[in-house]
């Protein structure tokens, strides 16, 4: 009976760290880039895109594809870098366990 009121009791407490998690999370950001810079979206750690940018070199009519294909590239760079913070984070929390693939704050 101790073990399992000592199992609840850790599972109240990473319940509660992973909510401080998710909080911290939001104020975690990364920038993801394509084109040399031409193109940098910043997002929160749980994938909330924040700012878009791009020259303005870019803005013609006959570049609209580059443009196109530059903030994709830039999107999974930014949502590559996203995930890896936050993986980052729950390994400190789950002390190296992490999350399983796919498995996310959001």
């Amino acid at each position: 009976m101790a073990d399992f009121l000592g199992m609840m009791k850790q599972a109240a407490q990473l319940q509660s760290k992973m909510k401080a998690m998710q909080e911290e999370l939001d104020h975690v950001e990364v920038e993801g880039v394509s084109g040399g810079g031409l193109v940098a979206v910043r997002m929160t750690a749980k994938t909330e895109v924040k700012a878009v940018k791009i020259d303005p070199s870019l803005l013609k009519p006959e570049d609209v594809e580059i443009l196109e294909d530059l903030l994709v590239t830039a999107l999974g760079d930014a949502r590559r870098k996203a995930e890896a913070a936050m993986q980052e984070k729950m390994q400190s929390l789950t002390g190296g366990l992490g999350l399983p693939p796919g498995m996310g704050l959001g």
